[in-house]
């Protein structure tokens, strides 16, 4: 039945929609006491935490097929890994865009990457363009043009965009450091754990 659910289209985008729509529904409220003091803070804050929390479940996707080649459920959750990818993405988006209206658009934005840098706002910025190359190159258009081994190269930077969302959050104060650690060190275990068991594999008996 699980497994059913996992390979279903229908079922992700609903759960990658939910996030979205939970924040949604106090809108339509005269009173917003669910979005707190500062609803638009709020609104950018939750963005960029679903975005981050997508990001690593992606990223898990590969390492549970190593760990667990023959289970039916982590095969059906790779089905989904463009998917989830774009999600991940869209929040990000989300995220930059309620950012901005919240603290006056570009040119905050711009004097606080450049101007009078602050380097978790410059890893925000990275990540997201890493993002969005990312999310633009999964067409299958492009997948094509690019050729399967350059595709592969270039999307291995989402690695990276990992590293930097999780710096990105920590450093901003948006999340406790714990809360970072329980987003992406699951993932980090199981990366240790993917390297091991391909290495162990590698080595001759």
């Amino acid at each position: 039945m699980l497994e059913k659910l996992l390979r279903s289209k229908i079922f992700i985008w609903t759960l990658l929609v939910l996030p979205g729509l939970w924040l949604a529904w106090p809108l339509f409220v005269t009173h917003r006491p669910a979005l707190g003091a500062d609803p638009l803070k709020f609104i950018y804050l939750h963005f960029g935490f679903v975005a981050c929390v997508l990001l690593a479940i992606v990223l898990t996707f590969t390492p549970l097929r190593v760990l667990f080649p023959k289970s039916k459920l982590a095969l059906a959750l790779n089905r989904h890994r463009r998917l989830v990818g774009v999600a991940s993405f869209a929040y990000a988006l989300l995220h930059l865009t309620a950012y901005l209206l919240h603290e006056g658009g570009f040119r905050t934005l711009l004097h606080d990457a450049f101007e009078k840098p602050k380097l978790f706002i410059l890893a925000g910025l990275a990540t997201f363009t890493i993002l969005l190359v990312l999310a633009v190159t999964s067409l299958h258009a492009l997948v094509r043009w690019m050729g399967g081994k350059r595709w592969k190269n270039l999307h291995r930077l989402v690695y990276l965009a990992a590293a930097l969302a999780a710096y990105h959050q920590i450093y901003a104060r948006k999340l406790f450091p714990v809360q970072v650690l329980w987003i992406f060190g699951p993932l980090a275990l199981l990366e240790v754990a993917r390297i091991l068991r391909q290495r162990s594999k590698a080595r001759p008996a």
